[in-house]
């Protein structure tokens, strides 16, 4: 079924593209100057109000009575130094289900119309939270350092709620702000006492990451004040957070909207824990550095750029274009060997169709998995879940939660044992998956939706250059391996996938319980979508379909051939049977 000729054939445009590629390497932007002295930052009147804020308000749950009272007590701060202060209330859903919000937003008007976000959420799951709160009592503390002074650009300050669970708050700014943003600084955890990097956060909820220049600007003023190293994002961090975006700061929602927006926090995108001591002359180091990116930022005469798909290592920037070029090269030869397989199988009057089907049913199990986890959240059996990815354990993953991932596993196994053969049974599909139409089938269905993910996303595509590549070839009928031996090259072939699972999970601290609740408050939170959804439970379907082959296929082993020595007697050369001029006459 597989035409070694065509992979021959088309390494050529593969080469191709990675010359392209290797050409469209640049150097990223450079960091940007600070302009106000960074010592206008008071750290132990940053300190004294924060202590204050904690003292006030010890409960602030989102949407909670606390929460509100100090919305109202940030609105006043502002509208004290000088601040155009308006409020916008509504309701969203947060890792405590529906609640009523309040976005408080101050705005100093600069000589242009371009705008500087700084944002800072206010409100948190547990008690006393003090971490947490350092990043309002920075925002307040650099209203009063910007108060009286004149920007080059407008200085916009939002202090949002639902930040500890779902960035509702954020999601919301994101659709009102006005005007162009340059900038978006989303100031967390700025005062705790356990660092974890990287401290400058650009990744999204959606396609691209933050533009390298913010970041680069961020990192540049924490080097200057303090002793830390931020922790610049490896490679394989890129590219696990661009081929699968997700990320539980505030920045993701900002980012996913196309506004360019970066996380400074001491404890990275997790933020600290409830009861995670501060540290004053933390809080004045990471003070000044948020002021010195501002004015950094308020400095600058170019236009900024929106979040893009791009890698940086090594000083040097790979943009997405180059990414999808390559991606698509490599997977143009599988294409053009499904398609001749097909043609193949259909020249030999071999049935295809059915066997599409078939390997189609392989997602229907998994689709009805999802669904019934979406309606176990709808009746209310299963927590709502927020809008946006949560930190670990901002839903708790209790018994309930438990019950719920058992019963939509189990739902998985009962639609693979019972759902599936009845749908198989009711389109008419028989016969041995070791044939060749089903082969062809699941090649032509594997080709789609990896090119589906092509299209939507290049660096998740080339997640599957492996599965693509291997799963056509172990279920070709003219190769015959061990059982053993495929199964292991399965789950070779899934190698890449599994390490952004683990990535994710050292990221984020979440063991395999909490990830897997995780990711399912995610499918059913709407963040990944209904066609997310079902290109996923195709991709598994794919999975169960190769797993069936290989399990179909018979290993015959090569029969040994006989050794033939030839001598005298045996002479079988010309004038053995009489054919030359000497033979006739005799």
């Amino acid at each position: 079924m597989l035409d070694p000729r065509i992979y021959r054939a088309a390494v050529v445009p593969a080469l191709l593209a990675l010359i392209v590629a290797a050409f469209s390497i640049e150097s990223p932007p450079r960091a940007l100057p600070a302009g106000l002295p960074p010592d206008s930052f008071s750290g132990p009147r940053a300190s004294a109000g924060l202590r204050e804020l904690a003292a006030a308000f010890p409960s602030r749950a989102p949407g909670s009575g606390g929460d509100r009272r100090l919305a109202a007590r940030v609105r006043s701060a502002l509208a004290d130094t000088g601040f155009d202060v308006r409020v916008r209330s509504f309701s969203a859903r947060t890792a405590r289900g529906w609640q009523r919000l309040q976005t408080v937003v101050g705005q100093r008007t600069g000589l242009s119309s371009r705008q500087i976000v700084v944002v800072a959420h206010r409100d948190a799951l547990s008690r006393p939270a003090l971490a947490q709160l350092s990043g309002t009592a920075g925002l307040l503390e650099l209203a009063r350092v910007f108060q009286g002074r004149t920007l080059h650009k407008t200085l916009v300050l939002v202090s949002t709620s639902g930040g500890s669970g779902g960035a509702a708050g954020a999601a919301e700014t994101a659709r009102h702000l006005e005007g162009p943003v340059d900038a978006v600084v989303v100031l967390g955890d700025l005062a705790g006492g356990r660092v974890r990097r990287p401290i400058v956060v650009p990744w999204s909820n959606g396609e691209g990451i933050a533009p390298p220049e913010l970041p680069a600007t961020m990192d540049a003023a924490v080097r200057l004040e303090t002793v830390l190293a931020p922790g610049d994002p490896g490679v394989l961090s890129q590219f696990a957070r661009l081929a699968f975006p997700v990320t539980v700061g505030e920045q993701g929602e900002l980012a996913a909207r196309g506004l360019p927006a970066a996380l400074l926090s001491v404890s990275g995108e997790r933020g600290p824990a409830p009861g995670d001591p501060v540290s004053p002359e933390r809080f004045a180091a990471f003070g000044r550095a948020a002021l010195r990116t501002i004015t950094a930022l308020d400095a600058r005469d170019t236009a900024p750029r929106a979040p893009r798909a791009e890698l940086v290592a090594a000083g040097k920037l790979l943009p997405g274009w180059a990414v999808r070029l390559l991606v698509g090269a490599l997977i143009l030869p599988a294409l053009l060997a499904a398609v001749d397989g097909f043609a193949r199988m259909r020249r030999r009057r071999r049935p295809v169709g059915v066997w599409v089907v078939w390997v189609l049913a392989g997602a229907i199990p998994f689709l009805a998995a999802a669904g019934f986890a979406w309606l176990l959240s709808v009746v209310g059996l299963m927590p709502t879940p927020p809008p946006a990815p949560a930190p670990v354990g901002a839903v708790p993953l209790g018994a309930a939660a438990a019950a719920a991932i058992t019963v939509v596993a189990l739902v998985a196994v009962v639609g693979w044992v019972a759902l599936r053969p009845l749908v198989l049974r009711a389109a008419g599909v028989r016969g041995d998956p070791s044939s060749p139409g089903a082969a062809a089938a699941l090649a032509l269905v594997l080709v789609a939706v990896v090119g589906l993910a092509w299209l939507f996303n290049p660096f998740a595509a080339a997640l599957l250059l492996g599965a693509l590549h291997g799963w056509m070839l172990l279920v070709a009928p003219e190769v015959r391996v061990r059982r053993s031996v495929a199964l292991g090259l399965v789950a070779l072939s899934l190698a890449p996938l599994a390490l952004v699972v683990l990535y994710y999970g050292l990221a984020l601290g979440a063991g395999p319980l909490a990830l897997a609740w995780n990711w399912l408050l995610i499918a059913v939170g709407g963040q990944v979508g209904l066609l997310g959804v079902i290109w996923w439970s195709a991709l598994l379907g794919c999975l169960a379909s190769v797993l069936a082959i290989v399990r179909a296929k018979r290993f015959e082993p090569p029969e040994p051939v006989e050794a033939v020595i030839r001598g005298p007697v045996s002479y079988a050369g010309p004038g053995s049977l009489g054919g030359t001029e000497s033979a006739l006459r005799r």
